[in-house]
């Protein structure tokens, strides 16, 4: 019997990306609180929300597959979310030039029995040292209001970046495809006939 699965997410990058594996799915916006922890880890962070988004969406549907997945952009110890507006976005490409970067895209996935297996994938980014006219000029033309670190580097943003350093490509847009493709086969999603997880 083919098992439904479900993308816990409303992000387009997401869905850009799972739709690469050609299988069927449909998507559902999870509703729960993003906020990081007291003393929580911007890795933690990733790690908790990811599950939650998934646990939220296998609630409403047991029987499902569910896949949830959260990033989060590490500048030193600082968690850097979603800028939302145009003045964060500047205010968080200003702090990172320059500076290593480290994005955890994490990553949960949720059988039809309900059982949660989690992995996370870590990019390491070198920002480039940039002057205030190239970060305004970025800003202004990519609106990367939706993106951890308003780095976007499907787009723009891969000018803004010295060097990238990835166990997967497709992680920093926001969903690790190789790691997926392994916990969905684990899940009984198959994603090619007689791939092995």
């Amino acid at each position: 019997m083919t098992k439904a699965l479900i993308l816990a997410s409303s992000s387009r990058y997401r869905r850009e990306l799972l739709d690469r594996l050609g299988i069927a799915y449909t998507c559902e916006s999870p509703d729960i609180d993003e906020s990081s922890l007291p003393g929580e880890t911007p890795q933690d962070t990733a790690m908790r929300l990811s599950e939650m988004k998934a646990r939220a969406i296998w609630d409403k549907h047991p029987g499902a597959v569910v896949i949830g997945s959260d990033q989060v952009a590490d500048l030193n110890g600082v968690k850097l979310g979603k800028p939302h507006t145009h003045e964060n976005a500047v205010r968080q490409l200003k702090s990172m030039q320059g500076h290593d970067v480290v994005f955890t895209t994490a990553l949960c996935v949720i059988d039809a029995e309900g059982r949660a297996e989690r992995v996370k994938s870590q990019t390491t980014i070198r920002m480039r040292t940039l002057s205030d006219e190239a970060i305004e000029a970025y800003v202004e033309r990519e609106k990367p209001f939706d993106c951890a670190g308003a780095a976007k580097i499907e787009r723009l943003g891969i000018a803004l970046m010295e060097s990238v350093k990835s166990d997967d490509p497709t992680s920093l847009i926001g969903l690790p495809l190789m790691a997926l493709t392994t916990l969905l086969t684990r899940a009984g999603v198959e994603v090619l006939p007689g791939l092995d997880a």
